[in-house]
């Protein structure tokens, strides 16, 4: 038995949950999964053809490492094992998510769903400690709206909170908010003489080298889910909820969780915790004839293919483009193709996108390009702007606007950045660089309507700082969170933003908020 919080992580991030689902149903839904070698092996191969999963890594020929991704999918509430038939089925928010809804608003509410016990927990081969009975990533996200404790480091979690936390009552939280108090004022030595031992791994070996080393594992996973809901951030390795954000996390916080009873009986549990944004309670019938026909073959493949695509570029409408693509992926006619992209993702997928980009924006020079590119994609393809890399030049801003229904001409610079700030030489930079030398890097003559820093979060400064750039050179500008561009584009595909009503957003001289939307 497994004595402290413990997730299965053959990803350590979820961005790459919709494809292997994807990939999962192409090949096994609707199929018996237990014991059936052939099929896990053909998941396998799927995962691998995907690059979701390292080709040669198999030891056997098993189809293991297939069933470690299932566990992955099952532990987050998105597929089942039918009782009655054997196969393989997708709750509410797994086909949710095949069908192009944001996967960060389906993932994020199923882990905050997510318990001690689960039907995953309880399952051989896994079962933790039934002395658990919390909703581990609401506990974390109240430990962090603590002002006493405020952000949490990864040996915090792996030390204290993964291993003493068993349930939700005040008497625990209290007891865990003096516990990492504590620990920050010894270190290891609050530790139990026994600690080692009372929390080996699951496998019931110590490593006298690294003995925390599977604990720290954990809670660096822990960390990447809390971070993958867009609601908490690490900076300086220190896990901290976006200052953004601190009015989402108290909603969440305001609410009930409740626990799911018989978390043994794995399909009642999963259809439950399975339940996605738009339904309260799973009523399907699942005994229906279950003959897989040509037709829905296709279809699995085509939204395989269409899934893959739309994690590597915002798809807000099926274009030609976006048709072609499928099609040289999956082989079938562009005709075909577009057939039946119009019936399952008339309002393209988004969210899966956003995605990625809400990341970029924290992983400084190291992912500073591909912020840039995806920006250049998104203003593009999600606001009709003519839009030019225009970084590459050197001297000059990330990314040129133009539009052609307005008559203007617009720069954005992003900063892969938590906490951004305007500091002397950036200032120069956009005053004498960018705004002044305009002509250098764009051949358009239209005015300057505005400028706009896109950054993971700003510094208390921003709005003095952007004010000074604007009395200097008499252009209107702007800095905007990367989680409200990605509000914007959420409302923006209901509400249609004209370039007038967007250039009126981006001139308010001070950092964009939900409440400018």
């Amino acid at each position: 038995m497994i004595n402290y919080w413990w997730i299965t992580r053959p990803k350590r991030r979820l961005n790459s949950v919709p494809e292997v689902l994807a990939s999962v149903a192409k090949e096994s839904l609707n199929s018996q999964w237990a014991g059936q070698r052939e099929t896990h092996l053909s998941v396998e191969e799927a995962l691998e053809e995907a690059g979701l999963k390292r080709k040669g890594d198999r030891r056997d020929q098993t189809g293991g490492g297939a069933r470690t991704y299932i566990a992955w999918i099952k532990s987050l509430g998105l597929v089942f094992e039918h009782e009655s038939s054997k196969q393989l089925k997708l709750t509410l928010a797994g086909e949710a998510i095949l069908s192009g809804e944001s996967p960060v608003k389906i993932l994020s509410s199923q882990i905050l769903k997510y318990q001690f016990p689960s039907s995953f927990s309880l399952s051989r081969g896994v079962q933790v400690s039934l002395r658990f009975k919390i909703h581990p990533f609401v506990f974390l996200f109240r430990l962090l709206n603590d002002i006493r404790i405020n952000n949490l480091s990864a040996d915090e979690i792996a030390k204290i909170v993964i291993t003493e936390a068993e349930n939700e009552s005040d008497k625990c939280f209290e007891y865990i908010v003096n516990r990492i108090l504590e620990y920050r004022e010894k270190g290891d030595n609050c530790l139990a003489d026994n600690f080692t031992e009372k929390y080996a791994s699951s496998k019931g070996m110590v490593n006298s080298e690294h003995p925390y080393s599977h604990l720290e594992d954990i809670a660096n996973t822990i960390m990447n889910w809390m971070e993958y809901t867009q609601m908490a951030i690490r900076v300086d390795r220190r896990l901290q909820i976006i200052p953004e954000k601190e009015d989402e996390v108290k909603a969440v916080l305001c609410k009930t969780y409740r626990f799911i009873d018989h978390p043994e009986n794995h399909e009642n549990f999963q259809r439950k915790y399975g339940l996605d944004l738009k339904h309260s309670k799973d009523t399907r019938n699942l005994l229906q004839s279950n003959s897989i026909t040509n037709a829905m073959l296709v279809e699995s493949q085509i939204k395989h293919a269409f899934i893959a695509e739309s994690l590597r570029k915002p798809i807000c409408r099926i274009s030609a483009d976006v048709i072609e693509a499928v099609s040289e992926r999956t082989g079938y006619s562009e005709k075909v193709v577009e057939e039946k992209l119009l019936k399952l993702y008339p309002n393209g997928a988004i969210g899966s996108f956003m995605t990625e980009y809400f990341n970029m924006a924290f992983k400084g020079a190291e992912r500073a390009a591909d912020f840039e590119k995806a920006t250049v994609e998104l203003f593009r393809n999600v606001f009709g702007y003519r839009t030019k890399h225009v970084g590459p030049i050197g001297l000059t801003p990330d990314v040129l606007l133009l539009s052609d229904s307005d008559g203007y001409q617009a720069i954005l610079d992003n900063k892969a950045y938590s906490r951004y700030s305007i500091n002397n030489d950036h200032h120069n930079r956009m005053v004498h660089n960018y705004i002044e030398n305009l002509s250098r890097y764009s051949e358009d003559d239209c005015p300057l309507a505005f400028f706009s820093y896109i950054a993971g979060g700003f510094g208390n400064n921003i709005n003095s700082q952007i004010q000074s750039i604007v009395q200097e050179t008499g252009v209107s500008g702007s800095a905007i969170s990367v989680s409200n561009v990605i509000t914007l584009v959420e409302k923006h595909q209901s509400s249609q933003y004209s370039h007038k009503q967007l250039k009126d957003i981006f001139s308010l001289e001070r950092q964009i908020l939900m409440s400018d939307f």
